[in-house]
């Protein structure tokens, strides 16, 4: 990649697919983004670019280059394939562009404390997924076709959608009296047969309807 394309990136400003830090400075933080970029749609890390898109670069850039490939290393799982390249403005300066492809091994997480945490991309951000998130992520890339009925249950749903146009796993189990886990089954059986989307949130995720 040459410093005009990394410029030309920069400019578009931090998205899905783009992740500015001036530094490799807190690398654990770092690597949810690069997790949550494999997950999603995969994307760029411009290391040496200011929060405003400016490539400024960063002294020694080959240090935080080692310092974010050991995080990678020790701490994503299962383990993550990825390029990184690194642009010299002179002896000492430059900028390191790390390439995550989306990946077929996702979801990919770190261990909290015992804890799988998985991260996807939404927008410029990169949050927690979902229990459902996380079971979409894992059954999605075998791209098996879903077979399914319309029950009860999917009537109440996609009336509920018609109404509201987005839905929560607590506004379906309520509506249709549901223990959770079948709630959460449903939800995730619809969004793998393409029928709904899911659109993750820090708080609570929503489903809206594949067509909306």
């Amino acid at each position: 990649m040459t410093l005009q394309e990394i410029n030309k990136l920069a400019q578009q400003g931090e998205g899905l697919k783009v992740e500015f830090k001036k530094k490799a400075a807190f690398p654990d933080k770092i690597v949810r983004e690069i997790i949550a970029m494999a997950n999603t749609e995969g994307g760029f890390l411009l290391i040496g670019v200011d929060d405003d898109g400016t490539v400024s670069g960063q002294r020694f850039i080959e240090e935080e280059v080692f310092v974010m490939e050991k995080a990678i290393r020790e701490l994503v799982r299962p383990s993550l394939q990825y390029q990184v390249e690194v642009i010299k403005f002179n002896a000492k300066k430059g900028v390191a562009v790390f390439q995550i492809p989306k990946s077929e091994s996702r979801p990919h997480y770190i261990l909290d404390q015992n804890r799988k945490r998985a991260f996807v991309r939404v927008a410029d951000r990169s949050i927690q997924a979902s229990r459902e998130m996380w079971e979409i992520l894992k059954r999605d890339k075998k791209q098996q076709d879903m077979v399914f009925t319309y029950g009860e249950k999917e009537t109440v749903l996609m009336k509920a959608l018609e109404e509201k146009g987005k839905i929560t796993l607590k506004d379906f189990q309520d509506l249709a009296r549901l223990p959770r886990f079948l709630a959460s089954k449903t939800l995730v059986r619809l969004v793998l047969a393409n029928v709904l989307q899911i659109v993750p949130q820090e708080k609570e995720d929503y489903y809206i309807s594949k067509e909306s």
